[in-house]
């Protein structure tokens, strides 16, 4: 079984635990992470889900996604996801989220990392993960038309390679 901490809309813990499955109370909701790996050649590492999976069986997705557990932090989150799913060991403690996107049930920390690494090192979850490979973003988009892809916004996948270097919401080179 799997324990999250609730929060209330201003994202402040209430002491209330929710589990995986069950339905939230109202007024109430669960963080969760995404984080997208970019390689040198501006490309996204992307999973397919494992068939074991309840939600989204054998989709692709973003790099890594988890729920916070009891207890976690958002940076907690993302490290230690990053470890189970990919084997990648990366200290997140003095790292934000890149970008925050509220949904039905809770908020979606978004990490955006630039990493040289060879998919040959990695060390897949077989529970979580089937597959990793390179994709870029007109590759992503085509996927999400034709349904191999989880159904994200073209905008938001997007923004994603658009962001990949910064925080914000000003480009870089203007602020």
């Amino acid at each position: 079984m799997e324990f999250w901490d609730l929060y209330d809309r201003d994202r402040l813990r209430t002491g209330e635990t929710g589990e995986r499955g069950k339905p939230l109370p109202p007024d109430r909701y669960h963080m969760v992470i995404h984080i997208c790996i970019f390689n040198p050649k501006g490309e996204m590492l992307i999973q397919k889900r494992s068939l074991a999976k309840r939600g989204w069986p054998g989709k692709w997705d973003v790099s890594i996604g988890g729920a916070a557990q009891v207890g976690d932090s958002s940076w907690q989150t993302a490290q230690r996801e990053l470890a189970e799913e990919l084997g990648l060991l990366v200290d997140f403690s003095q790292t934000r989220p890149n970008l925050t996107i509220n949904f039905k049930r809770g908020f979606d920390d978004i990490y955006l990392l630039n990493m040289d690494l060879a998919i040959a090192d990695l060390r897949l979850q077989p529970e979580e993960v089937d597959e990793v490979k390179w994709a870029n973003e007109a590759a992503l988009h085509r996927m999400v038309d034709n349904g191999e892809f989880l159904p994200y916004y073209h905008s938001l996948i997007s923004l994603f390679f658009e962001m990949r270097f910064e925080l914000g919401m000003f480009f870089p080179k203007h602020v």
